[in-house]
């Protein structure tokens, strides 16, 4: 529980974290099933998912690590893998699945991240940054184990979305807001930008071209074939 709050609170933050923890593993479960991988494969993607970006917050900034500390994180990626096995659905409902689990699970650890890094008394830049790291290190362990280019490689609108959601929690945070409506605020911003990015299929383009609709690009480059995703 957090001094001078509400009793309320403290269990607000670890609700964050679960939820987080949750969905993530989630997608990286639906990663394994991409591939068609054992039910090991399954707790496997779905762990490091869940709990990666986390481990390597905790690292940087000194603190002990959350699932070691509670093993029972550990053991929730490990169910909810294995749940995810069990009731795997059709290939275009899984890649749905994946997409948007992921992007509930940016915006929880981006907000998660953030006010771990605030609580273990980092700066803002740092707090901002450790945010990112919570958010999206769990993503491209997963998607390196399952050999794919990172989301955060292939040009879409994901690690700007949670420096976006970041940087609402610390600018409400500095205004005096307190932390529970920083967060919301924080989460709010980031699944907004990158519901939007899947929606409407938004990318930050190449030298030039900043911000494009990847649905266009492709309709421009294959002209009368329909879009592959």
């Amino acid at each position: 529980m957090l001094e001078g709050q509400g009793s309320w609170v403290g269990p607000f933050i670890d609700g964050v974290g679960i939820f987080g923890t949750v969905v993530f593993a989630i997608s990286g479960a639906l990663a394994a099933g991409r591939y068609r991988m054992d039910p090991i494969g399954f707790m496997v993607l779905g762990t490091v998912t869940a709990i990666g970006g986390g481990t390597i917050r905790d690292l940087l900034l000194g603190q002990p690590v959350t699932w070691i500390v509670n093993p029972g994180v550990l053991g929730l990626t490990v169910i909810v893998s294995l749940v995810t096995y069990f009731f795997i659905p059709g290939r275009t409902l899984r890649w749905k699945a994946l997409t948007w689990s992921d992007a509930l699970g940016l915006a929880a650890f981006t907000v998660a991240g953030a006010e771990a890094a605030r609580a273990a008394g980092a700066g803002w830049v740092i707090v901002v940054a450790m945010a990112m790291i919570s958010a999206v290190g769990g993503g491209v362990l997963r998607d390196l184990l399952s050999n794919q280019l990172p989301f955060v490689l292939r040009g879409e609108l994901y690690a700007s979305t949670s420096l976006a959601g970041a940087a609402a929690f610390v600018g409400l945070q500095a205004l005096g807001v307190g932390t529970p409506l920083s967060m919301l605020a924080g989460f709010v911003v980031t699944l907004a930008l990158r519901g939007s990015a899947i929606v409407y299929r938004l990318e930050l383009g190449a030298p030039g071209e900043w911000l494009r609709f990847a649905r266009h690009a492709a309709e421009e480059a294959n002209p009368g074939e329909p879009p592959t995703s």
